[in-house]
């Protein structure tokens, strides 16, 4: 949902059509890097969840171009992807068309999801929440969605940690509010070149911390990226390591200083 502060302007900095916008995600979102990056989460969450009994109900939210919610209806489960960039959602559709595979793509935005209640086994929200402006209403709207027992997968912006890569600005997440609202600003009119071309620019950063809290709110116990990692891909040395920063709060939050994205699992209650 847009802020009414900026609504009025729409026309001067919605970037949704802009050529380079969408010439960046229909490549990219065909890359091997992408595909290797969906294929990570796939198998984090499988693993994470433990192996389902049959198909699940996935549902893919600011799905872009597809390309992750293909991986998913590759595996047998039942598919079902959003957007609010009608361009890349029927790219989307051509994809999953010519790979022969059954995917319901919608235009819809994450406030306002498409869907019944209790309908998804998981959702699965990649680089979504920090360009929605009202993002609370994307984190109840997969909750409602989500059966007794379902999860949601977020990953996000850390205001914690100063990489990032959603301004082309160094240190861009320690900004203070005052100057990051300048940049948004810039970015949705004469500088859309600042956050490549998106149409609606990362406005949001968050902590693990602040979401596991909210998410409580509404009935989710919460996971963090650490406590999702797999000991028995990584050496003696790297798993005493993480299992040292699970006990130590001191080290977990200087291991999310340290990770550019917020990443956060929830299981909602009442399975």
């Amino acid at each position: 949902m847009m802020s009414s502060k900026y609504a009025k302007d729409e026309a001067a900095w919605n970037t949704g059509g802009h050529e380079d916008f969408y010439s960046y995600y229909e490549k990219q979102s065909g890359g091997a890097l992408a595909r290797q990056r969906f294929l990570t989460i796939q198998s984090t969450l499988l693993r994470a969840l433990g192996a389902p009994a049959g198909p699940l109900d996935v549902a893919d939210i600011g799905c872009g171009a597809g390309t992750q919610a293909r991986l998913w209806a590759d595996k047998g489960h039942r598919v079902r992807g959003a957007d609010i960039n009608e361009a890349l959602v029927g790219l989307a559709r051509r994809r999953a068309e010519q790979s022969g595979l059954a995917i319901e793509f919608s235009v819809a935005s994450a406030t306002a999801l498409p869907w019944a209640d209790a309908s998804m086994d998981l959702c699965i929200a990649p680089e979504l929440l920090e360009h929605v402006a009202d993002w609370s209403a994307c984190l109840a709207e997969m909750v409602r969605v989500l059966r007794p027992g379902g999860a949601l997968f977020v990953s996000t912006s850390n205001r914690l940690c100063p990489r990032q890569e959603e301004f082309a600005l160094p240190l861009y997440s320690w900004y203070p509010a005052v100057l990051k609202h300048r940049f948004e600003h810039l970015a949705r009119t004469t500088r859309p070149d600042l956050a490549g071309y998106a149409t609606y620019p990362a406005v949001n950063w968050f902590t693990y911390y602040g979401l596991r809290r909210h998410l409580a709110r509404l009935g989710v116990r919460s996971m963090d990226r650490f406590d999702m990692m797999d000991l028995g891909q990584h050496g003696r040395l790297a798993g005493a390591a993480i299992r040292l920063l699970r006990r130590l709060p001191p080290l977990r939050f200087l291991g999310h200083v340290a990770t550019p994205y917020t990443v956060v699992l929830g299981v909602k209650n009442g399975a």
